[in-house]
């Protein structure tokens, strides 16, 4: 009688593995192997992409205002500088966050999407949000908040205009707000904030009678 010899499947193309493959071999050849280590790290890009979205609020992934930044500076995709003023320079979030170029993420602030930021500087000391910049993140509606790249800022994020920008320096508060022509670095959202933004009407009054 004679007896059929099983072997085990390539794990990528399911072909029939060599002969001489080793007991633990996984893959029929190296080109299967390379071909599987790239469908994964591309799988592995692709999972953290989803889930750095589902940390950002639609509002903003769903529009093509996103560039790069290397110590602060916009950059395009492709490395080359960007500008606030050339929406050819932006590009949609998935292409600059499957970018590898620079520091991280930054979106631009254009007048017409009604996007307003409060930036909190110096706002959070080991770990600690300051008593100062606390108590105006209380008295303003409960929003979409994230920690600035250095650690130390927090960056409000609301629907609403301040037409000319505003910084408020005094003592140790310092307070900027943003919604034109400025690109804000983007961090990690503050666990437990909400993941859409709040309106804030008369932004630029309603933080100058805050500070």
């Amino acid at each position: 009688m004679t007896s059929t010899i099983c072997r085990p499947e390539c794990g990528r193309c399911a072909g029939p593995m060599p002969l001489l493959a080793r007991a633990d071999a996984r893959f029929c050849s190296s080109a299967c192997r390379q071909a599987a280590y790239r469908e994964r790290r591309r799988a592995e890009r692709e999972q953290v992409a989803v889930e750095r979205a589902s940390r950002i609020p639609a509002e903003l992934t769903s529009r093509p205002r996103w560039v790069r930044h290397k110590d602060k500076v916009p950059l395009r995709t492709d490395g080359r500088f960007a500008s606030v003023n050339d929406p050819s320079s932006w590009s949609d979030f998935a292409a600059a966050d499957a970018s590898s170029t620079g520091d991280g993420l930054g979106f631009v602030l254009t007048a017409g999407d009604g996007i307003v930021v409060v930036d909190l500087d110096h706002a959070v000391e080991d770990g600690r949000v300051l008593p100062w910049a606390q108590r105006i993140v209380d008295a303003l509606p409960p929003t979409y908040m994230e920690r600035g790249c250095s650690g130390a800022g927090l960056h409000l994020w609301f629907r609403g205009a301040v037409p000319h920008g505003r910084r408020i320096r005094r003592g140790e508060l310092a307070v900027e707000m943003y919604s034109d022509r400025r690109y804000m670095i983007v961090g990690d959202r503050v666990p437990g904030t909400p993941l859409e933004l709040a309106e804030l009407p008369d932004a630029a009054d309603r933080l100058t009678s805050l500070a």
